[in-house]
């Protein structure tokens, strides 16, 4: 087994290939996501943080929009990443979680990924809509309603976020307020810890 590069070199990576201040902190979450579910699973926290945390480390240089299954984000990060030294269980889920690919997500590690990707997002969204700017102030009830509005963060995909949660095998709700639970702890790095509000 290849040996797991550390999360400084991780985040490092990032800051190298993404200036986007959104897109860093979109990692963070799904890195916080990650590492949360690796625990309920007992997974490797580390090694599924990690995962997270690169996913999409290429997306601002090689965005994809013609959804190429072997050009652009995410296998030129992966050619990245594998030159690296970087885990195949790894590399493996990082190129699942983007449905053009056409690879398969067979382990938990893939699975999770992709069940996280879009909704850290619309968990994010919602709480950039709350005059506190919290995260505290999201659940379940909050981010279900957000996604009836097709027109809200529409740049995330509820077939997605539904699909992923069932791949897991939780009930959506309790998969929403788990991810949400997660961001809460990161939620000053995230940038939604929330702004004072003037009584």
């Amino acid at each position: 087994m290849t040996a797991l590069p550390t999360r400084d070199d991780a985040l490092a990576l990032v800051h190298e290939y993404t200036a986007s201040d959104s897109l860093r902190k979109h990692m963070l979450a799904v890195e916080a996501a990650m590492r949360a579910y690796a625990s309920r699973f007992g997974e490797d926290p580390e090694r599924w943080g990690l995962t997270g945390l690169v996913h999409d480390f290429d997306y601002e240089r090689w965005p994809n929009e013609a959804q190429s299954a072997t050009e652009g984000h995410p296998s030129q990060g992966v050619r990245i990443l594998r030159d690296r030294g970087w885990p195949d269980d790894i590399l493996e889920a990082i190129l699942g979680h983007g449905n053009y690919t056409g690879v398969p997500r067979v382990t938990p590690l893939a699975k999770t990924l992709f069940a996280v990707d879009e909704l850290t997002g619309l968990i994010t969204a919602t709480a950039l809509v709350r005059p506190s700017r919290s995260v505290h102030e999201v659940d379940a009830r909050a981010v279900r309603k957000k996604m009836k509005d097709k027109a809200f963060a529409r740049g995330v995909s509820r077939d997605d976020v539904v699909a992923g949660a069932a791949a897991l095998g939780v009930d959506l709700d309790e998969h929403i307020d788990f991810v949400v639970a997660a961001m809460r702890g990161a939620a000053e790095s995230l940038g939604l810890a929330g702004v004072p509000q003037l009584g």
